[in-house]
């Protein structure tokens, strides 16, 4: 997914071992530059910052990490971790713990002044001693400190910045952001920065989310990117961009596996289109769609179930009682069956994961179950629908079908749901009870597609052990829509076994 190019300044990019995040930069860093790594305590600096030394270990770069807030042993501990090893990695500790003792206090010049020029001396010798490719300084909070005016601290920072640029070296320098707010001196001296933040939902884990804030000379791609911290590292979901991404495709409908379904859809599901199935609960939403995806796996397509309602035994059990027995097309790799807990994962990962489902394991079939779910385990999340459309302008441009559930609230007469969806579906498909005779019993309908002329009729079906059965077209009947139908004329065959 690493889009290497060089900047406009003429830097090359240097990687920074994290896919995402080089994929954001088109790269990387730009080398032989100042960089600024910002974000509140446990966004993940630290963790980024050794990726990035591991990285250049990697390429034979050498690498100096410089800490005044942690000590060795924890910058260790947070390697082990990750599984990671710093052989190989310069790790120093700029202020010892010797030096805090008593014999080395002194009254004569105020203690900020001598302690900043030192530690800033220490950088110095430190950088000259090793000469490293790629150097981490954390954290600027503790010169900060030391400096205690804007104006000491910014000429400084500017001092370490011309120093590190005779050097053909690219620094991380670390903050977590204890200035004041609003405070923009790092931004304006810096060659680019990079935002990590953090925020506790009421509900399930914390999310984090990075940006770029700048990055002179390189056209990276903007706006908010979520992320996790994983055993491993930092793995970075870029944004999805739709634009970016279009293929070819056969247009030609292709069948659900019922005749009379692919007649209500005015010949098959389209690829590049997607479809919402919507109904109370119950009704058959995720029997039809298991039904359209097996007919998919029969013609040797591979197809991907996201699950956020059921649990996954009992979507399995219950297929196999209808006749579909999903496990040797999981246990082939054909079907990738995932169940999503929607309180654990953020919309960036879930766009990845359809993304990754689609370019590196090639499905041409998406089922999402149930968007409620989705929509509802992620209440605080802003333009949640914005990230949907967005990913199934994504689907349509890799001809992707994509078949999406949505429950109503109520079983017969008016039916709601918390959301309109039904302006970014291509297709809209309703499932509804009716009643006949002291009987309940269940229809299907089309009422909107964009890619065929569908048939604007109503048809019964049902669900029994054989499977899905559909009916003829209900002329007989009005208000079968309303939940309320009433008997008009003509001879109705309703299906047997009701």
């Amino acid at each position: 997914m690493n889009d290497n190019s060089t900047s406009r300044d003429g830097a090359a990019p240097t990687a920074t071992g994290i896919t995402g995040l080089d994929y954001i930069l088109r790269g990387g860093f730009p080398a032989d530059r100042l960089y600024l790594v910002e974000g509140t305590p446990g966004t993940g600096k630290t963790t980024l910052a050794l990726s990035f030394l591991l990285e250049g270990r990697k390429q034979g770069e050498t690498g100096l990490y410089i800490t005044l807030s942690e000590t060795g042993d924890e910058l260790q501990a947070v390697a082990h971790s990750h599984g990671w090893s710093l052989d190989g990695i310069e790790l120093f500790e700029l202020v010892a713990e010797n030096e805090f003792s008593s014999e080395n206090e002194q009254s004569l010049l105020h203690p900020s002044e001598v302690e900043l020029g030192e530690t800033v001396a220490g950088i110095i010798e430190q950088v000259e001693k090793a000469d490293p490719a790629r150097v981490v300084l954390d954290s600027l909070s503790e010169l900060r400190l030391l400096a205690q005016s804007p104006l000491r601290y910014r000429r400084q920072i500017l001092a370490l910045k011309h120093f590190f640029a005779k050097r053909d070296c690219t620094v991380l320098m670390l903050d977590d952001r204890t200035s004041e707010p609003g405070d923009l001196q790092l931004h304006s001296i810096a060659h680019g920065v990079i935002s990590l933040e953090q925020s506790a939902s009421e509900f399930g884990s914390e999310r984090r989310r990075l940006r770029a804030i700048k990055m002179r000379g390189l056209k990276y791609r903007g706006g908010y990117h979520d992320f996790s911290i994983e055993k491993g590292g930092l793995q970075v979901y870029p944004r999805l961009v739709a634009s970016e991404h279009h293929k070819e495709f056969d247009s030609t409908p292709v069948s659900t596996g019922l005749t009379g379904l692919d007649a209500l859809l005015g010949g098959g599901l389209v690829p590049g289109t997607n479809t919402l199935l919507a109904g109370p609960a119950g009704v058959g939403k995720t029997t039809t769609a298991v039904k359209c995806l097996v007919s998919a796996l029969e013609r040797g397509q591979r197809v991907a179930y996201f699950l956020f309602d059921e649990r996954l035994a009992t979507l399995l059990q219950r297929s196999t009682a209808l006749g579909m027995d999903l496990r040797p097309y999981i246990e082939s790799g054909q079907l990738r069956l995932r169940q999503i807990d929607p309180a654990e994962l953020s919309p960036g990962e879930f766009a990845c994961a359809v993304q990754s489902a689609v370019e590196a394991d090639g499905v041409k079939m998406i089922v999402i179950d149930s968007l409620n779910a989705y929509m509802h385990a992620m209440p605080s999340d802003n333009f949640l629908v914005l990230q949907m459309h967005e990913l199934l302008s994504f689907l349509s441009q890799q001809g992707i079908i994509s078949l999406m559930i949505l429950s109503q609230h109520g079983l017969m007469g008016d039916l709601r749901s918390d959301m309109d969806l039904s302006y970014l579906a291509d297709t809209v498909m309703l499932m509804r009870y009716f009643e006949v005779q002291g009987m309940v019993r269940k229809s299907v309908s089309v009422i909107k597609t964009r890619t065929s002329v569908h048939e604007g009729t109503i048809r019964e079906f049902d669900i029994d052990h054989t499977g899905i059965r559909i009916g003829e077209p209900l002329r007989g009947f009005d208000g079968v829509l309303s939940g309320n139908p009433r008997y008009v004329h003509g001879d109705d065959k309703l299906l047997r076994g009701n």
